[in-house]
């Protein structure tokens, strides 16, 4: 039994083989339409989500299963004092296959060491995000018809940041991938994530203040939310939310070619009038999170159309 706690869990190969089942699906959503009859989907969602929730339940509806679970930790068994390893011991009763988000990073990981079924990372606190990672390596190459060879500018907050550094690690294994790390000095990417995964594989990259010294360079600027929920200090938060306003006229002195990626969601960081421009891929990059997220349950559920 296979589970994914991080981006790393899977080989270069095998990430190739799950966004090929994925653009599949992208072209053929028929075909897998009765793939996952009679499975479930649990979502154990300790901390709020929209995108991430909805796109593994979709994804799984879309596979002709059914899904059960909560959406916050008020509602579970958790207000209770229940730990997170007799919650998955309870849940493999009930279901196939199980999504967890969780505030405290390593849950999903102490999750997968009790659980009978295989278990997602859904994002654990300012840890990893390896589905949104799968999303964003799926429309990289999508957009691009490649995954190396490329310089991205990550934007915004780079400290607490989890899809950032899911993205980091993912985006490391990859030949020819130079990065501008675009962040005031307080959100800067930590120490750890630079010595260990850029510096040690001498991979380039450039930290600027300034989001305009970046984008004339970019094949991919990857902006990012000031995530509220990981500041101690309200005041800390509100000097930095709006550090980065991307609009149109920052859009001017960027690359014909380049695409704005964004998890979401979105809060000040992109102006509404970037939405219209064509090198806005955010919305595109939603829609991939469910072909991938179908292309990875069929996976770790070991099913073949």
């Amino acid at each position: 039994m296979r589970h994914l706690i991080s981006p790393l869990d899977f080989s270069v190969e095998e990430l190739d083989t799950l966004m090929n089942v994925a653009n599949d699906i992208e072209n053929n959503p028929e075909k897998y339409a009765h793939a996952c009859e009679g499975k479930k989907l649990a979502t154990l969602f300790y901390e709020a989500s929209t995108r991430t929730r909805l796109s593994h339940e979709a994804a799984m509806l879309n596979l002709g299963g059914s899904v059960l679970g909560f959406s916050s930790a008020d509602s579970s068994s958790a207000a209770k004092g229940e730990s997170v390893a007799d919650t998955i011991r309870t849940v493999s009763c009930y279901a196939d296959i199980a999504a967890m988000r969780h505030p405290k990073e390593g849950a999903p990981l102490v999750a997968s060491k009790y659980s009978s079924i295989p278990v997602i990372n859904a994002g654990d606190g300012g840890h990893q995000h390896p589905t949104q990672t799968l999303t964003d390596l799926l429309t990289i190459r999508s957009l691009k018809g490649r995954i190396n060879n490329l310089t991205i500018g990550l934007c915004g907050d780079l400290k607490f940041g989890r899809t950032v550094h899911s993205l980091i690690y993912a985006l490391s294994r990859y030949e020819g991938i130079e990065f501008y790390l675009i962040s005031p000095k307080e959100l800067r990417l930590p120490d750890y994530i630079k010595e260990d995964v850029l510096d040690k594989k001498n991979i380039k990259y450039k930290e600027v203040i300034r989001i305009e010294e970046a984008l004339p360079e970019l094949d991919f600027l990857y902006m990012t939310r000031v995530q509220k929920e990981r500041f101690f200090n309200e005041d800390d938060y509100i000097r930095m939310k709006d550090f980065y306003i991307l609009d149109a006229d920052k859009m001017a002195k960027a690359p014909a070619e380049m695409y704005v990626l964004h998890p979401l969601p979105r809060v000040n960081e992109i102006s509404i009038e970037v939405d219209n421009d064509p090198r806005a891929a955010y919305f595109k990059q939603a829609q991939y999170g469910v072909y991938i997220r179908m292309a990875l349950i069929l996976n770790l559920l070991n099913i073949t159309v």
